[in-house]
């Protein structure tokens, strides 16, 4: 799944890229043609590349909101959760472990002493 959202987002990356090469490419020719000045070019990038900002954040924002639900519903365990039983587990072994040491220790044979 990572995978696909990453394909899809290196397709935006590549549209709005190819967009902005073609956006500056018709406003030069603009601009060679007189029908715009440098200064209203210029104005049209920088707006373009401000809604252009501004929809990637409001996209970013609804992605990771589609993507806390989809993990949600799938019910994925959350990196705190793992760690927290890493944690328990850790105890538990370490009380076995300890449980499994007196347990051979109180079953070796107990050697009589001659009188």
């Amino acid at each position: 799944m990572e995978s696909a959202i990453k394909k899809f987002l290196y397709a935006g990356v590549g549209l709005a890229s190819l967009t902005a090469e073609k956006l500056q490419k018709s406003i030069d020719k603009l601009i060679e043609e007189n029908k715009i000045s440098t200064g209203e070019g210029k104005k049209i990038l920088d707006e373009f590349f401000k809604k252009t900002e501004n929809k990637k954040k409001e996209f970013e924002k609804q992605l990771k909101k589609i993507t806390e639900e989809v993990v949600n519903k799938v019910q994925l365990p959350k990196k705190k959760d793992i760690e927290s039983l890493e944690k328990r587990i850790a105890a538990l072994e370490a009380k076995v472990g300890k449980l499994s040491k007196s347990r051979t220790n109180s079953k070796e044979p107990k050697t009589i002493s001659k009188v």
